[in-house]
């Protein structure tokens, strides 16, 4: 990204890398010091790269507050189907852009799409009107449960990277035919890719995005959409104001926000957010031998679930208790099971689960959470006894029962049984 210049825009710009654990790496390439008549002060004005960061909730869980990164408090998540807002988690990989709605442009343009086409947002609203109801979450959501395992690299989620919601726009097929695509005018359009672009940049220029294989523009059942709602109101600018796309089913790191630009390509998106943030290695590699050619992009995400009503370390009574929590599949698989043992696996109980009831009556591909609840009775219990709690979705993916078989050195797709130990007593 230096490009040959200067460091130290970087090393300010992504501050999560301040970290004893990257000191100590850089330590050991240490060739010397710069004598101090050659050091340069930054002028402090170079340093004001997030002078458009909006006020957020005070009880997010803030895993890197430059670029500002919060998750829900996991026990706010099962209060609502839709997650409210103000409280939705926050990933931000560069500072907030700074958005001018009257000369906001989305362009797109790419292979036999000649001369391009621009649409400002006024244009964009003029297409029908589409709303669903789509979870999104972090490729690193539960990462520090697998961080228990051996050290990940990432920011240290939680459970509550990951949160649901009403979008409302525009879908992306519709705008995507008025710029003047055609399927029937590509040869092989099960080779290209999609990209997105967001307003969002670094010091030199480059901008965050991503993309997806163009079968998914293909699949009748895909509803990608250009948001500019969320939960019936204005889309927040920590989520993307004034459009965000919205991929269901994949991964949050494809939903780019603030989006500028799409683009119809022969090849997949060569940021480093696609080439190498989100990919998924075996066990034994290791942040010194990954070779990132050998991993495809993290498009869809596995089944997965968590306990929010309880923390490990909760004291509860020997009695009959209330456990809640959500399970999600990517893909468009829903929730058709969630099981809770108290006895290690011995026994399990099954869930009540509620789902986005519109999708299953029209047996329609599912792109929202579920949330559940389960009684167990913890009344010849005492001292400690871990719950697990596992998910099986539409297609009987089940997870794994623990992090040890699908651990990778960067903490992704953290999906395997969730456990919380509780203390009972008396």
């Amino acid at each position: 990204m230096a490009g040959g210049g200067s460091l130290e825009p970087f090393w300010e710009l992504y501050p999560t890398h301040q970290r004893l654990d990257v000191y100590e790496i850089l330590e050991r390439h240490r060739i010397g010091n710069l004598a101090a008549e050659d050091q340069v002060k930054l002028d402090a004005s170079d340093k004001e790269y997030f002078s458009n960061e909006p006020k957020r909730h005070p009880a997010f869980l803030i895993r890197s507050p430059k670029p500002f990164n919060g998750e829900t408090p996991p026990f706010l998540l099962t209060q609502k189907f839709f997650t409210p807002n103000e409280l939705f988690y926050i990933r931000n990989h560069l500072p907030v852009p700074e958005v001018n709605v009257e000369s906001y442009q989305l362009e797109i343009d790419g292979i036999n799409l000649p001369g391009g086409k621009t649409f400002t947002l006024s244009e964009l609203k003029k297409f029908p009107k589409y709303s669903i109801s789509a979870t999104i979450q972090c490729g690193g959501n539960r990462r520090s449960e697998m961080g228990t395992v051996k050290p990940v690299a990432g920011l240290v989620w939680s459970g509550g990277a990951i949160g649901n919601a009403q979008w409302t726009g525009v879908r992306l097929k519709d705008v995507m035919k008025a710029a003047g695509f055609h399927e029937e005018s590509y040869k092989d359009p099960h080779r290209l890719h999609i990209h997105f672009e967001g307003m969002d940049s670094d010091q030199s220029g480059e901008c965050y995005g991503s993309s997806i294989p163009f079968s998914y523009m293909l699949d009748e059942n895909f509803q990608p959409i250009l948001a500019f709602e969320m939960n019936n109101r204005e889309l927040p600018l920590d989520h993307g104001f004034p459009v965000r796309i919205i991929l269901p089913g994949i991964v949050g790191a494809r939903s780019v926000k603030w989006l500028s630009r799409i683009v119809i390509s022969d090849h997949e998106s060569q940021s480093p957010w696609q080439q190498r943030d989100y990919k998924h290695f075996s066990p034994s590699v290791t942040m010194e031998t990954v070779d990132f050619s050998t991993a495809p992009a993290i498009q869809d995400t596995p089944v997965t679930s968590y306990i929010c009503s309880h923390q490990p370390g909760d004291v509860i009574k020997a009695e009959p208790t209330i456990l809640q929590g959500y399970a999600f599949s990517g893909g468009g698989r829903r929730i058709v099971r969630v099981e809770v043992s108290i006895d290690q696996g011995k026994t399990w109980k099954v869930a009540h689960v509620d789902t986005d009831d519109e999708a299953v009556r029209s047996d329609t591909r599912n792109w929202a959470w579920a949330l559940w609840t389960v009684e167990v009775d913890f009344t010849h219990s005492m001292g400690d006894n871990e719950v697990w709690v596992k998910a099986v979705d539409s297609g009987y993916n089940q997870q794994a029962e623990n992090f040890s078989s699908v651990y990778n050195y960067r903490g992704l797709l953290a999906n395997a049984f969730h456990r919380v130990n509780l203390k009972i007593s008396k």
